[in-house]
């Protein structure tokens, strides 16, 4: 068997710290070593691989293009390394599992379903980070994360949770008697900006009424609109799967049919290597079951 052609270590983790740190002192600091010996190692390295890795100017430590690409895929390594290392504290992955999801999906979807889960696993200590931005698995300390958008992504263990689409939501006594429904007279909740009802309305062939320019509430949180509709403020155009519930227990009603199925959807991730975590897979498991019952709900609210 041939021995793998690989250079040393000890440069490889100088190198990748000078990078990050674009300063061969701050990586001798991280690493506990003098700056020299970060000098030497990242010097040898570069003969060994027979081109330069960084660009040494006057106060200033800039990485070559070659170096650049290297330093992506060392990093890369080195997190995957430092995933698998993590993944044997058995023990501190039989007792913690940290989810990461959006502040939106947290609050409409998750939290009010999560009694039910630790109740099925007493276990576990879930925690719970609700946050916008893609997570670093490693950096974070992460687990598993629910993301929306257009999956799969490589590196991940992606599970396809639901179809998402856009549904017009409002309270029910906003509803009308059963009859043809409108939104005449019906004020408009908006996310971010009015595009979502424009697109709503061009969809269908209609002319938006003319009162739809009139003072509304633009929401940057979907959470707070769909609120608001509880609340008989008007009628939010919201994704299906953050009204499931309320549209479940009678909080909302659904006087119009649904869109067509969005670009994006929802996905649980987790890094490869965890796939045959028994937590995750509880935790994903638990979640198929969840969305197959919202499914049961989108049928019933489908066919009336």
């Amino acid at each position: 068997m041939v021995a793998r052609k690989l250079p040393s270590l000890n440069a490889l983790r100088a190198f990748e710290a000078a990078a990050r740190h674009c300063s061969f002192t701050l990586a001798a600091q991280e690493l506990h070593v003098t700056q020299g010996a970060v000098s030497h190692q990242i010097k040898a390295l570069e003969e060994a691989l027979g081109r330069p890795l960084f660009d040494r100017l006057a106060n200033q430590l800039r990485l070559t293009r070659q170096g650049q690409t290297y330093l992506e895929a060392i990093g890369e390594a080195f997190d995957r390394i430092e995933r698998a290392t993590a993944a044997f504290d058995t023990h501190a992955a039989r007792q913690r599992l940290a989810i990461s999801c959006s502040p939106n999906f947290s609050a409409k979807w998750l939290v009010p379903r999560l009694g039910d889960f630790t109740l099925r696993h007493p276990q576990l200590e879930l925690q719970l980070e609700q946050s916008e931005r893609h997570v670093n698995f490693v950096g974070d300390n992460i687990d598993a994360a629910i993301r929306y958008g257009a999956g799969p992504w490589p590196g991940l263990t992606c599970m396809h949770l639901t179809d998402e689409f856009l549904l017009p939501v409002c309270a029910p006594a906003l509803a009308g008697d059963g009859s043809e429904p409108t939104l005449d007279g019906m004020p408009l909740l908006h996310v971010h900006d009015r595009s979502a009802w424009a697109q709503w309305f061009a969809a269908r062939g209609l002319t938006p009424p003319e009162w739809r320019d009139a003072p509304g509430i633009v929401f940057n949180h979907e959470s707070a609109a769909i609120d608001a509709a509880v609340a008989g403020q008007g009628m939010a155009l919201a994704r299906w799967s953050l009204v499931a519930l309320a549209l479940d227990r009678g909080l909302l009603s659904a006087p119009f049919p649904a869109g067509a199925p969005l670009e994006k959807s929802y996905w649980l991730v987790y890094p490869e290597e965890r796939r045959d975590d028994d937590n995750i897979l509880a935790f994903s498991d638990w979640l198929r079951a969840s969305f197959d019952a919202d499914q049961e709900v989108r049928a019933k609210i489908t066919s009336a």
